[in-house]
């Protein structure tokens, strides 16, 4: 038994309340604890996803490295059993500095270093080991308490382990991020953590401590809690500076929504960016070159109803309104917050010559599979304007499954037309784009337009001393019946950077690079994390 084991100094804690109640004070820190430690690696595995990509391979990390650090922990442990009280106060001081402040220290790297892999993999190291330290502190501690067998003592502690980690899972997304972000809320959990960590050791267990270890706890917590709420005063003016370190000087609007922090750059349509969770979706200076080679391919050949999947900046929709005989275009986009923008800034709403305010456009909030799933209207045209499928989040929008939804969706002479990301830089997430929509039963023609990609998450870029001009964008035009002609439509209008024989030279360029033998994404296969 472990009570038998341990050398308890002086035998059971002097404590100033009931054994009973001193045992009920302990699982209450273990529940505040463990909601704080399941908070702190969420925030990392939320801003690894965001600061480097690929959630799935971040997660992986986080959560394999964090749970052989326990490990590590829980035996490092052993050595304060005999001072339990202070060992475990001076943990929490500590676990509460290092997880409070740690999603400030890792934005700080990306923004002014460029890179935060190293930081994530020290702080899921670091706050491993001091969470795999409690538990083991905490037996002793409440042994001493309320003497009772091991194995009760056991189903207590993860009992109130295991709830307040539900506690704090739940807390994360539904309170912490809508109402204190990202920043702010790891700092809040820190505080928490340790004025929980503190309060149990300084007033339970404080006739167990001499006056120097009373005195070094005070001042540790006391330390700890300053420096977390002086970073949270600080957070605000930090966000700035970090995010001119990132985007530059000129940044006009930032937004953390529900979905993803939404930044917009310049001071007039001439000189804007448009960067969704770090990485640019739209830059004024070239923008029209994508959107011409997205959106006019598609529009050779009937195209009364036009459906566009993402693209809430408007500028897909701009492209296909200039086509008079247009009748009606549904943009079906996830986030609110992109759609208002390009409604009401200045600079987008110009750019995408307010093309939310053509009688012909409807704007649909929702996310495009679960949206096509109910959708019973038939299309001519279906533009697919979503995120890169090298971003873990979007995979499904680039499953067979979903090619397969959007082939319901097209009429019977209709044309598909998907970005597949850039087909030289990435041959292998392209082409596999390609495969997917065929396994769904679509005809392919793929064609690749030079340009700059836009797509990149800018803080690793920069500091690799790599430039956004890129290796162009890739495309994949598709029918239901059979692959699409490469052209524009004879009504098609002026456009700057693409004529016909351009068109089908592209066409050519990427069958010349064809990868074969690519295997289809599938919801239960996805393949796009595979190149990197």
């Amino acid at each position: 038994m472990i009570d038998q084991q341990v050398p308890l100094r002086g035998g059971a804690a002097r404590l100033p309340v009931r054994p009973r109640t001193g045992r009920y004070l302990v699982l209450a820190a273990v529940f505040i604890c463990a909601a704080c430690g399941l908070v702190y690696e969420l925030e990392l595995v939320a801003l690894a996803s965001y600061l480097i990509g690929d959630s799935v391979t971040q997660a992986s990390v986080v959560l394999s490295v964090m749970v052989f650090a326990m490990g590590i922990g829980s035996l490092l442990a052993k050595r304060l059993r005999s001072r339990a009280a202070v060992g475990f106060g001076l943990i929490e001081a500590v676990l509460a500095l290092v997880g409070g402040s740690s999603a400030l220290v890792l934005y700080a790297s990306f923004a002014w270093i460029g890179e935060s892999r190293y930081a994530l993999v020290g702080f899921s190291l670091a706050i491993g080991i001091l969470i795999g330290a409690e538990i083991p502190l905490l037996m002793t501690l409440i042994q001493r308490v309320d003497r009772q067998d091991a194995g009760g003592a056991v189903a207590d502690l993860f009992a109130a382990d295991y709830v307040g980690a539900l506690v704090g899972g739940l807390a994360f997304p539904f309170l912490l991020l809508p109402m204190l972000g990202q920043l702010s809320g790891t700092l809040f959990t820190g505080t928490v953590n340790a004025a929980a960590g503190g309060a149990l050791v300084l007033w339970v267990f404080r006739r167990d401590l001499t006056s120097r270890s009373r005195w070094l706890l005070i001042a540790a917590n006391v330390l700890v809690i300053a420096v977390l709420a002086t970073a949270a005063v600080l957070a605000d003016d930090f966000e700035r500076a970090a995010r001119r370190a990132v985007y530059g000087d000129q940044v006009r609007v930032a937004l953390q929504t529900g979905i993803q922090e939404v930044v917009l750059t310049g001071s007039d349509r001439s000189s804007l960016d448009l960067y969704l969770d770090g990485r640019l979706r739209v830059s004024s200076r070239d923008e029209y070159r994508y959107h011409e080679a997205l959106v006019h391919p598609a529009m050779n050949g009937p195209h009364a109803r036009v459906l566009i999947l993402g693209g809430g900046d408007g500028l897909a929709a701009r492209e296909v309104l200039r086509y008079p005989d247009v009748r009606s275009v549904t943009v079906v986009e996830l986030d609110p917050a992109v759609t208002r923008l390009a409604r009401t800034d200045r600079a987008l709403s110009g750019l995408n010559a307010h093309a939310y305010r053509d009688p012909r456009m409807t704007a649909v909030t929702g996310d495009a599979f679960s949206w096509l799933r109910t959708a019973r209207d038939r299309y001519d045209v279906v533009v697919a304007d979503l995120p890169d499928p090298g971003i873990s989040a979007s995979t499904k929008l680039y499953s067979a499954e979903f090619y397969g939804l959007v082939d319901r969706a097209l009429a019977p002479d209709g044309r598909l037309v998907v970005h597949g990301g850039p087909a030289v830089g990435r041959p292998r997430t392209y082409w596999t784009v390609e495969a997917s929509m065929r396994a769904a039963g679509l005809h392919t023609r793929p064609y690749r337009i030079s340009g700059r990609y836009a797509g990149f998450a800018v803080g690793p870029d920069r500091a690799a001393g790599r430039t956004d001009e890129v290796r162009g964008w890739g495309f994949v035009l598709a029918g239901p019946a059979a692959a699409p002609a490469l052209g524009l439509d004879g009504g098609a209008p002026r456009l700057r950077s693409l004529t016909g024989p351009a068109l089908r030279d592209a066409g050519q360029r990427a069958e010349a690079a064809r990868l074969r033998g690519q295997a289809p994404s599938t919801l239960v296969h996805p393949r796009y994390w595979e190149e990197r």
